[in-house]
């Protein structure tokens, strides 16, 4: 995962090209007076870290883990 830094006067001025750099692979880090103040990232990749923030979500990932039910490729793909 990789990060762009620019100046929050380049993003007024730039803002669709600055938006088609943010990607899965890259976050847009804006800076004000050279100070690092706010991050744009994809909107998948926000999810994935709201997600892996939450209890619930992760004692819900460790119980499966510790559980000796398995699914095989094929019952979980079947109907798609």
């Amino acid at each position: 995962m990789g990060t762009t830094t620019i100046p929050a006067s380049d993003l007024r001025a730039n803002l669709a090209e600055t938006l088609d750099a943010v990607s899965l692979d890259n976050i847009i880090v804006v800076t004000r007076r050279g100070k690092k103040e706010r991050a744009i990232i994809d909107l998948d990749q926000l999810e994935d870290l709201l997600a892996a923030s939450d209890p619930a979500y992760l004692a819900k990932i460790k119980e499966a883990r510790e559980s000796k039910e398995y699914l095989s490729h094929e019952d979980v793909f079947r109907d798609l």
